[in-house]
C-alpha cells in the first residue's frame, strides 16, 4: 500500500503492507521517538500525534493514516530549540530513563492545546494511558503543570504585544 500524510510537518509518501501498524512504518522511516513497548496499547509508549490527539501507534494500521497530520516527539523540538514542555520535563526533573518521556511529552502538548489550564485532574487523566516504570508520576504531573503555566505566561506575553 502507498498513502500520503503529514509527518512533523512534512509531507511524506509511505509504502507498507496492508496489515503494518503505524507504529513499525514510523519507526521503519527513521521516527524512533516512537517506541515500541508492548505492541498491545497497554503501555502507551508507542503514542504520537495524529491530528493533534494522541494514538497509540502500535494499535493504528498505518493505512489509517492517510490524509492525516501526524506529530512525533522529532517534530516537537531540538537540540538547540527545544520545546517548552520538553524544557520543563527536564526544569522539572521529569525524565528518568527516557522510554515513556516522548509519549509523556506528547500527551501533555495535547493537553495542554486544548486546556491551557488543566487541573491535576485533567493531567492524570491525560497521562493515564502512558505508562512510566521508573517513577511515582508526581515529578512528571509537577512539570505539566510547569509546562501549562509557562504556555499560559508566553501567550498573555505575546497577547501584550498585539
Amino acid at each position: 500500500m502507498e498513502i500520503t500524510c503529514k509527518i512533523n510537518g512534512e509531507e511524506k509518501k509511505l509504502v507498507f503492507e496492508p496489515h503494518e501498524k503505524l507504529l513499525h512504518v514510523l519507526r521503519r522511516e527513521g521516527y524512533f521517538g516512537v517506541k515500541d513497548g508492548c505492541s498491545t496499547g497497554e503501555c502507551g509508549v508507542c503514542t504520537v500525534l495524529v491530528d493533534g490527539r494522541p494514538v497509540k501507534s502500535c494499535l493504528m494500521f498505518a493505512a489509517q493514516a492517510k490524509g492525516k497530520e501526524i506529530l512525533t516527539i522529532e517534530g516537537l523540538g531540538s537540540d538547540d530549540s527545544p520545546h517548552l514542555i520538553q524544557l520543563a520535563f527536564s526544569d522539572a526533573g521529569a525524565v528518568q530513563c527516557g522510554f515513556c518521556t516522548p509519549a509523556m511529552v506528547l500527551s501533555a502538548k495535547a493537553l495542554i492545546d486544548s486546556n491551557p489550564d488543566p487541573s491535576e485532574d485533567d493531567i492524570r487523566k491525560a497521562l493515564d494511558g502512558v505508562l512510566c516504570r521508573c517513577t511515582g508520576y508526581m515529578k512528571i504531573i509537577d512539570a505539566v503543570k510547569l509546562a501549562a503555566r509557562r504556555t499560559l505566561e508566553k501567550a498573555e506575553r505575546e497577547a501584550e504585544y498585539e
